[in-house]
Formats: C-alpha cells, structure tokens, sequence
C-alpha cells in the first residue's frame, strides 16, 4: 500500500504548487484511490509532475462537503471517466460557510454530470472486501474549537453551527484516512470498528483556535497522552489543517508516532 500526497498547504518539493487543501493518491493491491480532491486543480497538476495518471483512478473518497476538499472534483471528472465518487448525501445537499476573519462560503462547485458515478453513503458500510465507510461518526469525545467557526445555511437562510453529519472517514488495510477529522480525532477512531496500525489526514487543530485563551497547550498535551496511551501501535501522519504550533506540541509527546507530510509525501505500508 502506497500514499502519495497531491494537494496539501505545505510542500518540500519545489516542483509541486501548494493550496489550503488536501488531496492523496492511494494504491492498493486492487485500487486507486483518490482521498480528496483539494481545493481546485492543484492535484492534477502535480500528479503529471511526479508522473502520475490520474485516469486510473477507480474510486474517488470526498471526505466531507467542504470545498477545499471537494473542490478539484469537477477537474477530476474532465480526465477521469470511470471512479466513483464515494460521498456523503448531505455534504452534496449542503451550503457551508465559515465565519473565520470573515464570513464566506465553503461550498463545493459540484460537477453537473455527477449523479451516474455516485456512491451515496449515509451509514457505515462496507464499498468493497476491502474498503470500509464510517458514517454519522458519534461525537463523545472532545471537538476541535476550531469548528465554532463552521456553518450550514438552511433552507431559511439562517446559519447554524455545522455538525459534521456529512464527514465520513475511510478505512483500509488497518489505514484510517480522517479528511480534516471536523467530528475529532479521537471520535473517529473510536467509530472504527477495526484495528489501526496508520492514520493520515488533517486534524484541524488550528493554532489559532486551540492554543489561545478558550484552548490551552495542556489539553493538546492530554489529547496527545490519550492518542499514544489508547493506540500506542499506531502512527500518525498529519499536515493541512494541523496548525505547525499544534503539531510542535503534540510532537513533543508523541515523539516517533507522530509524522508530518507535505505535497509530494510519499508513504508506503
């Protein structure tokens, strides 16, 4: 098992551009996956500078309806004619904003030739032997603060405060891929109801928003004991929407379980 990291706000590769969002290429003994699209068409250009066809690609995983995640769907589509888009019915019905520093909208432009190569997914399911979908993730555990920030509008035009019904995670091989982990971390991996040996994705724990008066260094320091205590044969691999103080500390207790990864990142298993 193979991940390449297409789109990420961070690069060490000068060759690859960077956006605020998050794509990877995942390699199986029997698929491609894209987890992700970023924010626009950020991945397909880098993917043709590490020599990697996209066309190939068998199944496309949007992780939540968030634009800089779903957003380069619509490029995916004009040189991918066969995966499937594996996706949350309210990420697709949804209209997200987000009121950080100003209020703007997050939603996706979806692809209007969508509906054929959907796989609507509202539940935890199995999509193939090896491919597990983890919905309508239980929050008991704490949230990132950063989601104080986060809306849908509804029918009415009011906003309220985003629940995250439409993140779903994906499972494989003892790889849990969290997209921007909104539901939290430790929620997600509680959801699961496999064994973990590798997590990746975003973890959206913002700087700004967790190590500020309302978020304190000490209850990072305490999600991070609980990580290693609870899945202490686990690796975590995280970058996007992990702020870089966020990660200082965390890494700071996590010591060799914990990874960064950048655009051109790649990890196999």
């Amino acid at each position: 098992m193979k991940l390449t990291v297409l789109s990420d706000n961070r690069t060490n590769d000068n060759r690859l551009e960077t956006e605020h969002g998050l794509s990877i290429l995942l390699e199986t003994e029997h698929h491609r996956l894209l987890l992700d699209t970023g924010a626009s068409d950020v991945f397909i250009r880098n993917a043709e500078r590490l020599d990697i066809d996209l066309s190939t690609v068998d199944y496309v995983f949007i992780s939540h309806g968030h634009s800089d995640h779903a957003g380069g769907l619509r490029h995916l589509m004009k040189i991918n004619n066969k995966a499937k888009v594996i996706v949350s019915p309210d990420a697709i019905s949804g209209r997200f904003y987000s009121k950080r520093k100003y209020l703007h909208s997050i939603t996706p432009h979806w692809p209007s030739d969508l509906q054929h190569r959907l796989l609507m997914i509202n539940h935890t399911c199995n999509i193939a032997d090896d491919l597990h979908v983890i919905a309508r993730i239980p929050q008991n555990h704490p949230m990132p603060k950063g989601n104080q920030h986060l809306f849908v509008q509804t029918a009415e035009g009011d906003f309220v405060n985003d629940d995250f019904r439409h993140e779903l995670a994906l499972y494989v091989d003892g790889l849990l891929f969290t997209g921007c982990a909104h539901s939290g971390l430790e929620n997600i991996l509680a959801a699961c109801p496999y064994p973990v040996h590798t997590v990746i994705g975003g973890f959206h724990l913002l700087d700004d928003a967790e190590l500020t008066e309302q978020g304190s260094t000490q209850e990072l320091i305490a999600l991070a004991q609980r990580l290693i205590e609870n899945h202490p044969d686990t690796q975590f691999h995280t970058s996007h929407c992990t702020g870089d103080k966020v990660f200082a500390t965390l890494k700071t207790i996590m010591g060799q379980q914990l990874h960064p990864f950048s655009c051109g990142t790649t990890i196999e298993i």
